[in-house]
């Protein structure tokens, strides 16, 4: 056989080539060689192979890859055991609650038990997912805490709960529904059904077996057997038909079982339940203070809590009450001493074994408060964002918005507590988070006492009797009279040396002003220059520059310093002013070496805590210098840890000057000695404005060591001109803020509240402290409706036959011509030539309570918020100058020319005239005549004969011209002169008003087509129809007033539903989908993350990248994100607003009040460079290079991050999506590090 020789061809496509894969070492990199026989890897090998462990190896052998085990060949495989059929297993069910219990009997004397009796139980079926009620099981103990967004919460407090009267009660609208005729008998798929009802059994009449009956209360009982025949007999009474009456209630959805379950086995049924008293409409109790409280320990032989002072008048009022375990509002001054009250309250649980939740507006004041209560009671916890200390405590420390979590959530907490205590309540009004109180008073349970502590307020009584009424239980208002240490208001105008002393006192601790701001004038006049003297008072406080202020300072410490009124706080309301304001006074030494020593040490032990790199961060070595020389920086720009520095050296006397914002005198209780307001005017925002009365109160406040200083000092710098005089009045003087709604809806609310049936969003907004004073006389409204009423059933019907029988189309007809003709003038009098129209010499219709009369305007007003016209009107002479004299007006019969035209007020005597201030409302018409008068002489004349001395003077010839002009145009004219066309001579094309026109002048045609005026009976019966009318018209407000339909936010609410119903959260009948309990699990931009969670925009990204897009979502200083962010940040900038810019779109088009771009403008990208850097691993002290935020701003952005991506990491397991999940937990641990995340020094 001959041997061919064998070709060697080329490879028939690249991909053929005999390339061999060599690993480089250790460093993950590979490298292709077309060397036949080359290494698999090269030297140095990474670690040495190790054997894989068993199990994986047989999962990978055996489960992953099965296709090599030969299929027949079965004589090797596992064996199995023969068991048992059981057939009847399939059938198990867990067992149902024992719906009953033994009960002993007892003798009442010996207590010998006697027998036991079998009772029925209550709420044996209930669970956190399908109740609200307190008897149901307790959660697992791994959602005790935090509870789950699957559980409901627990009910509030006085709110009704739905009766078995409510269940049984079908709505009107809902359809019938037959429990024996309509139930199914044919199951899906078979042929043939089965029909259960007996042989010969009648059907019951349609409508007459319903809902209702079958929740009647049954008889298990014996009965009266004659009675039971009686009904059985076809001709007796039937006594299960259920009438359904037009005014039924309407069917209230069932929270739980709870309700429907069998009440307690009676043989015969229950006599109806006494009435309840009317609830006392008094809610607000006012506390005396003055008069002290001399039975204290007589009524309290063994308090819970004592202390080494003795309690004030106010304080011991407060104890009084807690003991009674009522709820009180302390509304006192700044260091009065409210703290007390909440120690007591804390102690008093700790007494009666129960719980104890302390609520603070800022996280700041929350970790102070626990080391307070911790060094005081020792059983004290701490839950905030990023922290969770002993949760197991008796007394819970929290901010506002955890517990509202715990409360949606239905926390277990809720049901051993006793007392909620919310610190500084005047926080509500503010515009962001003030909603978040108002939400936990309304859902907090019926069982929970509350203590709220303010400043003082104006409208404290206001506010409790809200509480009150909301609770259906007495609040009682505790205020101070006066403050414990009184303050002295000084003005201050140094600059230097020579002038240190010029420091002059304004107002003394008494309240009385003094002549201080007239020397304090003269000082500044005496070196201000000539052209300084011309600007105005109100020129910018902070004239000059660092250099200035250097002076100012450093003569006004040398001033303090002397006088001994170090520490000192100066109120600075820019982070920038203070940090120069610190900085340009760095030759100041405040200390002693002692004390050198003693800050070295205290911050030598705080920093140790951080590592190399932060404890060599710039501010921290800035601020470190500054404190050993005695001065301090507090601001939100500042290092959380190195603020509490600040605070805590401070608060022991070695800062003796503290530059601050605002945020300092907001809860921390660090009072001084002397308090300095570098300006009385600050930005709000949108633009510079004088302080606030309440503003400047409260910082104010912190002026006065109580026990240390006899009176407080406060100081206002005058760099530039003196403030005026009014302005310091107004400022020190006048009333504080007061307590207002900032209630406004938020799609967690509404879907936390959509997922539970048994509440609603209309019950919410209602018992809000907005509504309030609209719904505050809901009682009145009640009783004047069923007065109304029975009024309406008293009446005669009025006749509506022959030539009557148009006559309800004639009054209907009447009335809307009136209403239109007013809409037509309420156009033309917002329009510029319906404005212009209206000059002095106008003549005019105007409106009052009796009749039209004619007038003419003599003077407009020049405030174009509040239009108001004086005019000149003819009157009836009165005949008797006490109106009870005068007897009752007859009543007026409108026929076809008086509301066709506008029938004229004649005098019957002699006519007389009046000047009237007219809204634009008052003016019926506009008419086309105009008088030559003088309307300031007529004016003149008119007020100097309402004096007593000229009253019985005679009128002027100019007031008499006008009233014999007035009355000659109402004489000619009996149903009014000629009025200005809208259209034609004002020129107002409006669509409204031009629909207007063409319906008035249909409804005139109607109107003298009336054939009901021709009756005789015409004006009895028409008197009759208008009483009715008009009582039913009463009635439908007071309807209105009562309803749903008057809630202010009901609109919004409409709107924002339906956005979710358009997103998929909700469907058509309002239950919440699986979006929408995922958007309840977040605590802020719940649309936002739920869409994209679920349009996939995060799954796809890696951890880091995740948490610095997230960025955006919580950084509060805007900024751009640069051009140096990889590309896949920057396309997933761009995904998240687009994914804004949708939801924008679809709430503009649902109707709501923010426009796309608003919407997409709350996103702020500044810091997504810095958090992705930080994500990283980067170190803090190289992220300052990469933006120009404060230090502070950045911290506080990464810690909201944190918590937003454990919400995230909680809505990806609700979802079932464990990769995000994972994702989610990582970001968190890649962000929570350093001094990002120091522990507070105060939980240490």
């Amino acid at each position: 056989m001959m041997e061919t020789e064998r070709l060697v061809l080329p490879p028939p496509d690249p991909l053929d080539l005999p390339l061999r894969a060599v690993e480089l070492g250790c460093t993950g990199r590979w490298e292709l060689l077309n060397v036949p026989g080359a290494p698999e890897s090269t030297l140095p090998h990474g670690l040495p192979p190790c054997a894989p462990d068993l199990q994986q190896e047989a999962e990978r052998l055996f489960l992953s890859s099965p296709a090599w085990l030969p299929l027949h060949g079965v004589e090797h495989s596992a064996r199995k055991w023969q068991r048992k059929m059981d057939p009847w297993s399939l059938l198990a069910t867990l067992g149902a609650p024992v719906p009953s219990d033994l009960q002993a009997q007892r003798h009442p004397t010996t207590g010998q038990i006697l027998g036991y009796k079998e009772v029925l139980l209550e709420n044996t079926n209930l669970s956190s997912t399908t109740s609200l009620s307190l008897r149901r099981p307790p959660a697992p103990i791994s959602q005790s805490l935090w509870g789950n967004p699957t559980q409901y919460p627990f009910w509030p407090g006085g709110m009704d709960e739905p009766s078995i009267t409510d269940l049984s009660t079908r709505e009107e609208a809902e359809e019938e529904i037959d429990f024996e005729k309509d139930l199914l008998t044919l199951p899906p798929g078979f042929k043939k059904g089965v029909d259960f009802a007996p042989k010969g059994h009648s059907a019951p009449a349609a409508g007459l077996l319903s809902l209702s009956r079958l929740l009647e209360p049954l008889d298990l009982g014996g009965g009266d057997e004659d009675e039971s025949e009686a009904v059985g007999q076809p001709g007796g009474p039937r006594q299960d038909t259920v009438s359904a009456s037009p005014g039924s209630v309407p069917l209230a959805r069932a929270s739980s079982l709870e309700d429907l379950v069998l009440k307690e086995a009676a043989t015969t049924v229950a006599p109806p339940e006494p009435p309840k008293p009317p609830p006392q409409e008094q809610w607000a109790i006012p506390v005396d203070v003055t008069s002290p409280v001399g039975d204290f320990y007589r009524l309290i032989p063994q308090p819970a809590f004592q202390w080494a002072f003795e309690p004030d008048v106010f304080q011991k009022q407060a104890i009084l009450h807690l003991e009674r375990h009522d709820s009180v509002f302390v509304a006192a001054h700044t260091s009065a001493g409210k703290t007390v009250v909440a120690e007591y309250a804390i102690a008093l649980a700790q007494k009666h074994m129960t719980r104890t939740i302390y609520t603070s507006p800022i996280k700041a004041l929350s970790n102070q408060k626990f080391r307070d209560f911790r060094n005081t009671f020792g059983d004290v916890g701490l839950l905030t964002g990023d922290v969770q200390l002993h949760p197991e405590a008796s007394c819970l420390i929290m901010t506002t918005e955890i517990l509202r979590s715990m409360l949606y959530s239905g926390s277990d907490v809720i049901r051993d507590l006793e007392w909620v205590i919310f610190d500084e309540v005047h926080y509500i009004n503010d515009a962001e988070r003030g909603v978040v109180w108002e939400e936990v008073l309304i859902m907090l349970p019926d069982h929970v006492s509350i203590i709220l502590l303010s400043a003082t307020v104006p409208n404290a009584l206001e506010f409790a009797d809200w509480i009150g009424r909301l609770k259906r239980r007495q609040i009682y208002v505790i205020s101070t009279v006066a403050r414990p240490v009184p303050l002295e208001h000084y003005l201050f105008t140094g600059n230097s040396p020579k002038t240190q002393g010029e420091l002059f006192l304004l107002l003394d601790s008494r309240g009385a002003f003094h002549t201080g701001y007239y020397a304090a004038v003269e000082a500044k006049k005496e070196r201000m220059s000539k052209h300084a003297q011309t600007f105005g008072a109100k020129q910018p406080t902070h004239q000059g520059g660092p250099a200035q202020d250097r002076g100012v300072y450093l003569s006004l410490l040398a001033s303090l310093r002397t006088r001994a009124q170090l520490p000192v706080v100066v109120f600075t309301f820019s982070r920038g002013r203070c940090d120069e304001q610190a900085s340009g006074l760095t030759s100041l030494d405040l200390t002693t070496s002692s004390e050198k020593s003693e800050i070295h040490l205290f911050l030598q032990r705080c920093l140790a805590r951080l590592r190399g790199s932060d404890r060599q961060l710039p501010q921290v070595l800035h601020m470190s210098e500054l404190l050993h020389r005695g001065l301090g920086v507090h601001h939100s720009g500042i290092l959380p840890i190195l603020k509490e520095i600040v605070e805590m050296l401070f608060s022991r006397g070695l800062v003796k000057v503290l530059f601050a914002t605002e945020t300092f005198a907001m809860g921390v209780n660090m009072p001084a000695r002397t308090v300095v307001f570098d300006s009385m005017r600050k930005h709000d925002g949108s633009t510079f404005r004088d302080l606030l009365p309440g503003e400047y109160v409260q910082m104010a406040g912190r002026a006065g060591r109580r026990g240390l200083d006899p009176t407080g000092t406060v100081i206002l710098l005058c760099k530039g001109r003196v403030p005026e005089m009014a302005d310091l009045h107004r400022m020190m003087m006048g009333k504080p803020s007061q307590l207002q709604s900032q209630f406004r809806l938020t799609y967690t609310m509404i879907l936390n509240l959509l997922r539970v049936d048994a509440l609603r969003v209309e019950d919410m907004m209602k018992r809000s402290f907005s509504e309030f004073p609209s719904r505050k006389d809901s009682k009145a409204h009640e009783q004047a409706l069923a007065e109304l009423t029975k009024k309406l059933g008293a009446l005669e019907e009025p006749e509506v036959t022959g030539q009557l029988v148009d006559l309800p189309e004639y009054y209907s007809w009447g009335e809307e011509l009136t209403e239109t003709r007013s809409q037509i003038q309420h156009r033309i009098i917002e329009s510029v030539n319906g404005l212009k129209s209206l000059s002095a010499g106008r003549v005019v219709v105007v409106k009052n309570q009796e009749h039209l009369a004619l007038g003419v305007i003599l003077q407009v007003s020049s405030n174009s918020t509040s239009r108001v016209f004086t005019a000149l009107v003819l009157c009836d002479k009165p005949v008797s100058e006490d109106p009870r004299e005068r007897g009752p007006a007859s009543p007026d019969v409108p026929y076809p020319d008086d509301l066709v035209g506008f029938k004229l007020f004649l005098p019957e005597g002699p006519c007389d005239h009046t000047v009237a201030k007219l809204q634009p409302g008052d003016v019926a018409a506009i008419t086309t005549k105009v008088l030559r008068l003088n309307g300031d002489k007529i004016l003149e004349d008119f007020s100097k004969r309402q004096q007593p001395k000229f009253k019985k003077d005679p009128p002027s010839a100019a007031v008499t011209t006008a009233v014999q002009e007035l009355l000659r145009l109402a004489q000619a004219h009996p149903t009014g002169p000629p009025t200005l066309d809208p259209v034609n001579d004002l020129q107002l094309k409006d669509v409204s008003v031009v629909e207007g026109g063409l319906r008035a002048r249909k409804l005139e045609e109607l109107i003298r087509g009336a054939q009901c005026v021709h009756s005789p009976r015409f004006p009895a019966q028409y008197l009759k129809l208008r009483e009715r009318m008009q009582i039913q018209k009463e009635m439908e407000r007071l309807r209105f007033l009562l309803s749903d339909q008057s809630l202010l936010l009901l609109p919004e609410y409409h709107q924002r539903v339906e956005v979710l119903r358009t997103l998929g959260y909700v469907d058509e009948a309002g239950t919440v989908k699986l979006a929408g309990r995922v958007a309840c699990a977040m605590s802020s931009h719940e649309l936002l993350l739920t869409e994209l969670m679920f349009d996939n925009a995060l799954s796809t990204l890696r951890p880091e990248e995740i948490a610095a897009l997230l960025s955006g979502l919580v950084c509060q200083s805007p900024g751009d994100p640069g051009d140096q962010l990889p590309s896949t940040l920057k396309q997933g900038v761009e995904r998240v607003q687009t994914v804004a810019k949708r939801i924008g779109e679809v709430q503009a088009a649902c109707g709501l009040n923010q426009t796309v771009e608003e919407f997409v403008g709350e996103l702020n990208f500044g810091l997504v460079e810095v958090v992705y850097e930080w994500a990283r691993g980067m170190p803090f002290s190289e992220l300052a290079g990469l933006s120009g935020t404060p230090e502070g701003l950045v911290v506080r952005c990464i810690q909201r991050l944190a918590e937003m991506c454990r919400s995230l990491r909680g809505a990806a397991r609700l979802v079932g999506e464990p990769v995000l999940g994972a994702k989610m937990e990582t970001a968190a641990t890649l962000l929570r590090r350093d001094i990002v995340f120091a522990a507070s020094l105060y939980t240490q």
